[in-house]
């Protein structure tokens, strides 16, 4: 995978499918955060099941946090730009998500966690996406992997251009979230003002971008700037081609392989039959959930 300047090749420009504004909503002990997209958009974002950015500069908004609660059949990647996360799990990890980290963590046959942010001076902003787990791993042993920011490589091309690489690679700039069980490509990208990008994505794959500074174009043929804290679904293609826009601008690209399974969805388990969620939700009652 390369990123490269703009050049009119033979390859697909990957057009919009659908342009989403962020939506309002409350989730743990009651953090206000923008969800991207969720159950509503899972056909169209297969395999990734949801994307929430919390940032604000009032503590308030995020310091009750996410209290311990269970997941299964899913992974969690959280990504925190500023700001610091404590954290917790059934696996006996624990720890800090700080500024620049990700945690990458896989539910699998069952998990317990907890996620409390820590008070920031400044506005505090990270990211959690779900990506769901095909039927054959939904029950897999769990596990976590916790990655520092000097862990990331950055790779810049030139003046201009700067990409985090989280997961997959970037003109053989591998990222160091490997051994995923969906192949997953996970890049966070700056453009300085009045720049241009034009990157391969396997044709096939589901991609996605979210933009949470500045604003810029999503198709060599759009004009219209996208602005921050919306959701650029592509149609499938080659390649994505964005331009910034005076201001310049940083957006989260995903792509990933779809699973193709039924989505069976009940708050923070992600199974793929209505009875595969009343054996989780009854062993939660008994006692029984965590298998490791």
């Amino acid at each position: 995978m390369s990123i490269s300047q703009c050049n009119v090749t033979e390859m697909t420009i990957r057009k919009i499918d659908s342009l989403l504004l962020s939506r309002a909503t409350i989730e743990g002990a009651g953090v206000h955060l923008k969800r991207a997209f969720g159950p509503t958009e899972v056909p169209l974002l297969d395999p990734f099941l949801m994307l929430d950015d919390f940032h604000s500069e009032n503590p308030e908004d995020y310091m009750a946090g996410f209290p311990w609660h269970p997941h299964r059949g899913i992974e969690t990647v959280t990504y925190m730009i500023r700001g610091a996360v404590e954290h917790g799990d059934s696996i006996g990890n624990k720890g800090v998500i700080n500024s620049g980290d990700v945690q990458w963590m896989t539910a699998g046959s069952g998990i317990m966690h907890q996620e409390m942010p820590k008070e920031y001076h400044g506005t505090m902003q990270g990211f959690q996406l779900w990506v769901n787990l095909p039927a054959s791993h939904k029950m897999m042993k769990p596990r976590y992997r916790g990655i520092t920011e000097k862990q990331m490589p950055n790779f810049s091309p030139r003046k201009g251009v700067h990409v985090k690489v989280i997961a997959g690679q970037v003109d053989g700039t591998k990222g160091p979230v490997r051994d995923l069980v969906v192949d997953s490509e996970y890049l966070d990208v700056t453009l300085g003002p009045s720049n241009e990008i034009v990157h391969p994505i396997e044709k096939g794959k589901k991609a996605f971008a979210y933009v949470f500074e500045g604003g810029g174009s999503f198709h060599q043929e759009s004009k219209k700037l996208v602005g921050a804290e919306s959701l650029v679904i592509f149609e499938d293609g080659d390649e994505v081609m964005i331009r910034s826009g005076k201001e310049g601008i940083r957006f989260l690209l995903v792509s990933g392989n779809p699973i193709g399974e039924p989505v069976a969805w009940g708050g923070p388990i992600v199974m793929n039959t209505e009875e595969e969620l009343e054996v989780a939700f009854d062993q939660l009652r008994k006692g029984t959930f965590i298998k490791v």
